[in-house]
């Protein structure tokens, strides 16, 4: 239980954090030179800087019916995190003044697209979202073997050619571009769901492992062993899952079986059956 809580204060000290992050994105970086985050941050930015609406208040509410879908397809705790990382950002984007920190239009746009990068990749790694496409962009990678930057970036091209078109400003657009193409690339060295691990754990307690790790959804290869020296009997539970759950497992292991023997590998690929949901 206490184990239980201090994961729970650390997520929710990471999504405080990754909210800050966030709200200094947008309205120190990109807001001030009307670029965009893509996904439905930058939908709202578009229409806020169309018809002069409360940009933080659009945010809020485009996410809303998201953050319902993420609900019914992902989970609580990634829903609960992620709802309360958009209603920070949208505190925190009310707080901080919109103002401009770099003239330059490109150094704005790395700089909030870093930024961003950050945020976003963080609170992912504590267990949740920052909202909108990331919500998307994790229910369809549970789906493919894909990096998530990657699936959030061709989601969000349709969002620059939006931009584009309707400002007939192509040059914002290009710069918009540029903050989501280095947003991805930051997400995917942060968050680090689709890369793959094998673990081998060397167990007197196969039954017991057994049953904590049904909660894991992770399939599980049982082999008999025999130990070199005290040749009493053992088993192996082999198991593959993605670095992202890995802290789950080794928890697990150290609350059942402390005197498990536990070796993990990384996993060049995957054949057959693996679970990406």
């Amino acid at each position: 239980m206490i184990k239980l809580q201090r994961s729970w204060i650390g997520s929710i000290l990471v999504t405080v954090l990754s909210s800050a992050f966030i709200a200094a994105s947008f309205n120190l970086f990109l807001i001030p030179h009307q670029l965009l985050s893509g996904g439905l941050s930058g939908i709202a930015m578009m229409i806020g800087y169309l018809t002069g609406f409360d940009i933080s208040l659009l945010y809020l509410v485009l996410n809303l019916p998201v953050l319902i879908w993420g609900l019914v397809s992902i989970g609580r705790k990634f829903i609960v995190l992620s709802t309360f990382s958009v209603i920070l950002t949208t505190w925190f984007m009310r707080i901080v003044p919109v103002d401009t920190v770099a003239n330059d239009s490109i150094m704005s746009a790395v700089t909030g697209g870093v930024l961003l990068g950050i945020g976003s990749g963080i609170t992912m790694r504590a267990g949740g979202s920052t909202g909108g496409l990331d919500i998307i962009g994790s229910i369809l990678t549970r789906k493919r073997d894909f990096p998530l930057g990657t699936v959030l970036f061709a989601l969000n091209g349709v969002v620059i050619l939006m931009l584009g078109y309707y400002k007939n400003n192509w040059d914002l657009a290009l710069y918009s571009m540029v903050t989501i193409f280095i947003t991805g690339k930051v997400v995917d060295t942060i968050h680090i769901r689709h890369l793959k691990v094998t673990v081998y754990i060397v167990t007197q307690k196969k039954e017991l492992l057994l049953q904590k790790m049904k909660k894991l959804h992770r399939g599980v290869t049982v082999i008999q062993t025999e130990g070199a020296y005290t040749k009493q009997p053992q088993h192996m539970l082999m198991t593959v899952t993605t670095r992202y759950e890995l802290a789950d497992l080794r928890q697990l292991v150290r609350k059942w079986d402390p005197q498990a023997f536990v070796n993990i590998t990384e996993t060049v690929g995957v054949m057959g059956l693996f679970r990406r949901n």
